[in-house]
């Protein structure tokens, strides 16, 4: 139990459904789908969409989604991969023939198919229980509306302001600038698009007018997008990976997300004893920090598009862990590898409901970069996502940038399951970030006992392109340890992820945590 006399938040108690995320209007809309009928992937979907308008520097109509999904009376976990391709005719050569080393984010290159509308189209004919049109019927309203820009979004839109380009600046910025707190935004243009796939489906998004100016938006700024690229958008259900650490089985999605590498440094971690480090120890933070070097070394050569990942179960094995375990000096820092695919980013949103029937539903959706590659289409201001810097541009490596292929992803939704039942959907946002994430997550309540919203709530480091990151709710001491210790230490300018997640207790009732870093909150009935 926290101390009471200290700043924080209790954990949310409720019995007949709850959403935690990222903003409070989306926890909101997501619970009253709840209360008039709607089921965990109605109102994930209604609070996701409304994400969009409310977090746009993190997430919108132009990215992509993963979704694990526990159906009601199951304990079974579904996964659903709606991330988007490259087009046809995107080609690495193309890009190394400019010099270029890596997909710049900002370039019209870095531009994948999103995915995120076909995932929610067919998650909702097959697991919903409203339909498309009152699924997203209150959502529209507030895109022609707008919302007031909360605390942590118009931080992200000063930061990230110069990265949007072209048309997206008349619709992204006002006379030129970002933002500020309370100021109402507004996407007339996608609360359009929104009502034709309510009405139509997916064929209103990826055929017709809509995708007809994607394509030429695309097109008109040197991409080799085409609409036909756009009708054969298909999102695809797979079985999730898994692994267990100290009793406790970590569900994660396969790839092309990243879930593998969480999996992997959770099983190098578990060779060592954390409990007698303390839970903000400069020790703990060092052996996290070694143990996530090695992991997304394994992700940066093994993780790709599921058609070309062929050692997946080689990087799950815990024969690698052990051997990768072996590899760390308790008291010395490594040189950290260079990083072959994705630019480090914190944009992303996460959502988790479970509804009466104990649903439950793990969605994470994103842009990847703040605003995505800053480009949006002419006509109805829809923001493009930039995962084509997921790729890397080595020649021969399976995550090379090939057209119709899907590049490495950084989102993952999460789950936990305990002698056969799940007992928490969760996510930790934060691009790079995430698979540390989610161990430190898991970690701080298996290790130290915490409760999910104490261990969303304590301080946060990790090692990032061979840059220790220590949040400031370390004490500078640690951080004098660690530099000791040959790390490189630096506190962030923004805080290390946001994370949400909601615990299904045995006895009946649902404890939800939503992460202080963000706007947003966890609310139930």
């Amino acid at each position: 139990m926290r101390d009471f006399h200290l700043p924080g938040r209790s954990p949310v108690l409720a019995t007949e459904g709850m959403c935690a995320t990222s903003h409070p209007l989306a926890a909101k809309l997501a619970l009253d789908t709840l209360a008039r009928g709607g089921n965990a992937v109605d109102a994930a979907i209604a609070g996701a969409v409304l994400l969009g308008v409310c977090e746009p520097q993190m997430t919108g109509i132009g990215g992509d989604a993963f979704v694990l999904l526990k159906p009601a009376g199951s304990e079974e976990v579904l996964a659903l991969n709606g991330s988007g391709r490259a087009p046809a005719a995107a080609k690495a050569q193309s890009l190394r023939a400019k010099g270029l080393k890596s997909v710049p984010p900002g370039a019209v290159e870095a531009v994948t198919i999103p995915g995120a509308i076909d995932a929610f189209c067919r998650l909702s004919a097959e697991h919903g229980k409203l339909g498309l049109q009152d699924t997203l019927g209150p959502v529209i309203p507030y895109f022609e509306a707008g919302v007031p820009v909360a605390p942590r979004v118009a931080l992200d839109w000063r930061i990230a302001a110069d990265r949007i380009q072209g048309s997206a600046r008349d619709t992204y910025l006002r006379d030129g600038q970002p933002l500020p707190v309370g100021a109402r935004f507004a996407l007339p243009g996608q609360a359009e698009v929104l009502r034709r796939v309510a009405a139509k489906g997916r064929e209103a998004f990826y055929e017709g007018e809509v995708a007809a100016d994607m394509a030429a938006s695309l097109k008109a700024l040197g991409g080799v997008h085409t609409e036909e690229d756009f009708a054969a958008t298909a999102c695809d259900w797979t079985d999730p990976v898994s692994g267990t650490y100290k009793g406790i089985e970590l569900v994660e999605h396969p790839p092309n997300g990243q879930g593998a590498t969480a999996i992997l440094m959770a099983n190098i971690l578990s060779h060592f004893d954390l409990f007698g480090l303390g839970p903000i120890g400069a020790r703990r933070a060092h052996l996290e920090a070694e143990a996530a070097k090695l992991a997304y070394d394994a992700r940066n050569r093994l993780l790709a598009d599921p058609d070309h990942t062929s050692r997946l179960g080689h990087m799950l094995a815990p024969e690698t862990a052990a051997r990768l375990a072996a590899l760390i000096d308790p008291k010395w820092a490594m040189k950290t590898p260079e990083p072959l695919t994705e630019e480090i980013h914190r944009d992303t949103i996460y959502i988790t409901v479970v509804d009466r029937d104990r649903m439950a539903v793990s969605l994470i959706y994103s842009i990847y970069h703040s605003f995505g590659a800053g480009l949006a289409s002419d006509k109805f201001g829809i923001l493009f996502q930039n995962r084509g810097c997921g790729f890397t541009l080595e020649r021969w490596h399976p995550n090379e940038m090939a057209g119709g292929k899907r590049p490495m992803h950084t989102i993952i939704p999460g789950m936990l399951r305990e002698n056969g039942r799940v007992t928490m959907p969760f996510g930790v946002m934060g691009g790079g970030y995430q698979p540390n994430g989610h161990v430190r997550f898991l970690s701080n309540m298996v290790d130290y006992g915490m409760d999910a919203q104490a261990a969303i709530d304590a301080p946060r480091a990790f090692s990032d392109a061979g840059v220790m990151k220590v949040e400031r709710g370390y004490p500078s001491s640690v951080c004098a340890e660690l530099y000791a210790m040959g790390h490189a230490v630096e506190v962030p300018e923004t805080p290390l992820g946001g994370a949400q997640a909601i615990r299904i207790d045995e006895s009946g009732y649902l404890e939800g945590a939503s992460d202080p870093r963000k706007d947003g909150c966890a609310l139930g009935y």
